[in-house]
């Protein structure tokens, strides 16, 4: 399966990022925290050129701890304070100030230096669709002024939202790039929920995404869907699909003759982890990108 997104309103919001960029002192990244690196636009980089910038795990709740601790490590090595949160608890949420603050704090101590009030810092915020920026901004904002849902592309235009008196945010709408070179990534941002569903084969989704749970959590896989016995050979396609099918026929997903449905069957295996029934799931690791 090939994913290409790059919707007219995506164009857009690359511009109005590059437009607003002088007048913003740092950005805050947020990533999903169970896909880091595939969650998080290659293209940003170039179009922030070199602004102080705090990164946000996102969905830590739904991410395995473990895993997100090695995230934290990694970006640590590349010089970037990553903060796991999760924006629809407010877990993390009142750290992300102070680390703000601490990205400023020359500019901070030259205004005061010079005797001037320092202003509100003004920090834009960025990431790819569904990775819960407007949750989180509704959050750091303490009432609901960002449109919110659980499907990609809520948000369409970029407004500035105060944070208290002490930090200025601009909101601006998600942005995929044009096309996924790695296959890996396209099927990591599916299984999470970043890309629409009508873009999407769910049967190669859901295939995917019982391979990675065969390899990394046998158990959840176990215990959620009650299956016994999972395939050794991840090389044989009849073997992940028979548990497509044994998921199907434990949660109803039967048709005329017996035979399972296995668009259904799909679409439950691919919902339940991303609501977190499996329990906290990781798709991806640093020893992943080598």
């Amino acid at each position: 399966m090939t994913i290409q997104w790059f919707p007219g309103h995506m164009t857009k919001a690359r511009r109005q990022i590059e437009d607003k960029l002088k007048l913003i002192d740092v950005v805050i990244e947020l990533l999903d925290a169970r896909v880091p690196l595939s969650s998080r636009n290659p293209m940003v980089d170039e179009i922030l050129r070199g602004k102080p910038r705090m990164v946000l795990l996102n969905k830590a709740d739904l991410a395995d701890p473990a895993a997100t601790a090695e995230w934290v490590r990694y970006f640590a090595d590349q010089g970037l304070k990553a903060l796991p949160v999760d924006a629809a608890s407010g877990t993390g949420v009142k750290e992300i100030l102070p680390r703000v603050k601490e990205l400023w704090a020359d500019k901070i101590a030259s205004q005061l230096r010079k005797g001037i009030n320092p202003r509100a810092v003004r920090a834009l915020i960025v990431g790819i669709p569904n990775v819960g920026k407007s949750t989180l901004i509704n959050q750091l904002a303490g009432k609901k002024i960002a449109a919110t849902g659980d499907r990609p592309g809520v948000t369409k235009g970029q407004q500035w939202i105060k944070v208290g008196s002490e930090m200025d945010l601009l909101d601006t709408p998600g942005i995929l790039w044009p096309k996924f070179e790695d296959q890996q990534v396209g099927m990591r941002l599916a299984a999470t929920g970043a890309i629409k569903e009508e873009l999407l084969h769910m049967d190669e989704v859901a295939f995917f995404t019982i391979k990675e749970l065969i390899v990394h959590y046998p158990e959840a896989l176990r215990e959620r869907f009650g299956i016994a016995e999972l395939p050794r050979e991840l090389d044989e396609p009849d073997g992940i699909v028979g548990v497509m099918e044994a998921v199907g026929r434990k949660r109803g997903a039967v048709v005329s003759g017996g035979r399972i449905d296995l668009d259904k069957a799909s679409l439950i295996i691919v919902r339940e982890l991303r609501a977190g029934k499996l329990g906290r799931i990781s798709l991806e690791r640093p020893a992943d990108f080598g």
